[in-house]
């Protein structure tokens, strides 16, 4: 009976078609021939002609274009991924392999998963695969990976900038300049030095540990809550300390910068309640992803002052849309997406990703780091 039961599970795993086929049914090495690979990219318009490394854009395709053709692969590119007639769409029954990036993400639904027949890889150009429904990809037998630390150093200068900017109140200073004001009074009375100031990052990954490493000179109190810690001898050069609770952590702090993944476990961490037991007078640099704060919650905090000043470069959803409430509260110190996409990070993630395009034709394994989704398990930063 046993024997039976593998025969029939067998024919079942060659035969099937169907998008309920068994989890692991679709292999990552890639077969012989042509493959159908789209990327999801911002356009960069009239920007795309003016450096000539900049390769993140729709125009610059990563720069692999000329790469996958001569190999006589097949490259789709385009921004239009919303709505049933979107560019994506047209694509999704007969591709193999679908990039895209956290800046301008498309988001892969398990209804998009179900009718990719053929997909059997998820890249994500930069770090963070949350605008893929991790579980359906893991059921369905896809792989998902990512340029790990492809721009931890982008994104890690670009929070300490952010600190500094709410720190000094800078945001209300330049909006004076250009309005013809001089009022420095105006700019003055919120304005205050890093030094001794108590930064705590909920979540010390890749970005958070170059971010404390950066904060030291400045002379702060550095503290830190993780699901691992640090290794002793790098928490004593950096000079920061463990918090187990975050609970206990959150009300010391005068910054408090996120670096945690977004997960079931963090979306909307930062709620009503949670925001209200912070110090009145909070900063907040959020580069990790918006839907680990409640919306109206930041907005009423931004809207009472209690919380100071609030600035990231993340949102939910993404675009932005012109009526977020974001772009209108007070305090506040946002920008598109931008943290990760320098130059210098786009040639590192455009280089990740073909280096992983070319394991997936050569039938090789990729850095181990890269995996968020392999073998139908989730990497543990999204457990």
């Amino acid at each position: 009976m046993a024997m039976l039961r593998a025969a029939k599970h067998a024919m079942r795993s060659l035969g099937s078609t169907a998008p309920e086929a068994a989890p692991f049914s679709r292999m990552l090495h890639a077969s012989p021939g042509s493959k159908k690979i789209v990327g999801v990219f911002y356009k960069a318009n009239e920007y795309a002609t003016l450096n000539p490394k900049f390769v993140g854009c729709v125009e610059g395709s990563l720069g692999i274009r000329d790469w996958l053709e001569s190999q006589g692969h097949q490259y789709i590119v385009t921004d239009d991924k919303e709505g049933p007639n979107c560019e994506l769409e047209k694509h999704i029954h007969d591709m193999h392999v679908l990039i895209t990036t956290p800046f301008h993400p498309a988001y892969v639904t398990e209804e998009r998963i179900k009718r990719a027949k053929n997909l059997q890889l998820l890249l994500t150009a930069g770090i963070g695969s949350d605008h893929i429904d991790l579980k359906a990809a893991a059921e369905a037998g896809l792989t998902v990976a990512e340029v790990t630390g492809s721009n931890v150093v982008s994104v890690a200068e670009d929070e300490l900038m952010r600190i500094l900017i709410l720190v000094r109140n800078f945001v209300p200073g330049y909006l004076q300049v250009i309005k013809g004001d001089w009022n420095v009074a105006g700019i003055a009375y919120r304005a205050y030095d890093l030094e001794a100031k108590t930064v705590g990052t909920v979540g010390a990954g890749r970005i958070g540990k170059l971010l404390l490493q950066r904060l030291k000179p400045f002379n702060c109190n550095l503290l830190y809550h993780d699901r691992i810690k640090m290794e002793p001898a790098l928490e004593k050069e950096i000079g920061a300390k463990f918090e187990e609770d975050l609970d206990a952590m959150l009300p010391k702090c005068d910054i408090i910068v996120i670096n945690t993944p977004l997960t079931e476990k963090t979306r909307g961490m930062f709620n009503k309640e949670r925001i209200g037991k912070l110090k009145k007078g909070v900063l907040i640099v959020n580069n990790a992803r918006g839907a680990i704060m409640d919306t109206q919650a930041v907005v009423d905090a931004c809207s009472s002052g209690h919380i100071a000043g609030y600035s990231g470069d993340v949102w939910n959803p993404q675009p932005a849309p012109k009526d977020h409430p974001w772009r209108y509260m007070p305090n506040q110190a946002m920008t598109p997406h931008i943290s990760g996409t320098t130059i210098d990070g786009q040639l590192r993630y455009a280089a990740g990703v073909k280096d992983m395009l070319d394991c997936y034709f050569k039938g090789q394994e990729f850095p181990a780091q890269h995996y968020i989704v392999k073998d139908g398990k989730l990497a543990s930063q999204y457990q």
